[in-house]
């Protein structure tokens, strides 16, 4: 039987991360709500919500955790073909409820194994999750890149929250090719820009390993968090705007 913590609705303090399960794998707390204030609490402490419609809110710090180092974003030789003829528009902030809503359609999620592990491939967005985040968009924490082709249409996108020089990412979709690699891409070039230090991915996938994403103990993870979050971003830096590679 597991037991968990309950986070008290009057505090956004929560458990020491080092402290989350080892199966199910980074599992700390349960209960709370998804304010802005305790959201915020929770990213800057590298914890994170994650739960079914069914379910009550969990909070996770999975270890090992999945990392970009701008530095290390693989490209393959046929994306970098692909990029050069590519037509589309990028922007940053111009369309983040469309994006989430989007994310949120894509039937996938995580799937809990026998043996405790998580199997990770996006994140099951809920509809309070997706009113926690326009919430948390409206705060200037949440942000979004999205990728449109020539007839105007979103084609890809992601979310994700920024605190300092650390990006959170949330999930991504793509409806055309390549579309949500873009979007990853054009994020990491836009994070290099303006003095970033990492991505945090959550959890490693196969998808994400191809981009360069790495495993890094939680232990090692907390602490370029806060380096990442001492790090002083430029107000300018999630205005509305178009970008380019």
């Amino acid at each position: 039987m597991i037991t968990l913590p309950e986070l008290a609705h009057y505090s956004t303090d929560f458990p020491d991360p080092l402290q989350a399960l080892v199966e199910p794998n980074g599992l700390l707390a349960f209960g709370g709500d998804l304010s802005v204030k305790r959201l915020t609490s929770a990213y800057a402490k590298g914890i994170f919500p994650w739960f079914s419609a069914d379910e009550p809110i969990l909070w996770w710090s999975p270890d090992p955790r999945g990392v970009l180092p701008l530095d290390e974003l693989y490209i393959s030789k046929t994306t970098k073909k692909w990029l050069k003829h590519s037509t589309h528009t990028i922007t940053i902030n111009h369309a983040f409820v469309d994006v989430i809503q989007a994310c949120a359609t894509i039937p996938r999620g995580p799937i809990l194994t026998e043996d405790g592990t998580i199997q990770h491939n996006g994140i099951w967005i809920t509809q309070a999750m997706i009113e926690a985040y326009i919430e948390l968009h409206r705060a200037r924490h949440a942000h979004s890149i999205e990728i449109w082709n020539e007839s105007g249409q979103l084609v890809g996108g992601l979310y994700g929250v920024s605190i300092g020089g650390v990006f959170c990412g949330e999930s991504m979709f793509h409806t055309e090719p390549n579309t949500s690699k873009l979007a990853f891409i054009s994020l990491v070039q836009h994070m290099k820009q303006h003095n970033g230090l990492l991505i945090d991915c959550q959890l490693q996938n196969p998808y994400l390993a191809s981009m360069g994403v790495i495993e890094v103990s939680r232990e090692l993870y907390l602490e370029k968090l806060q380096l990442a979050i001492a790090l002083p971003s430029a107000q300018s830096m999630w205005s509305p705007q178009e970008v380019k590679l």
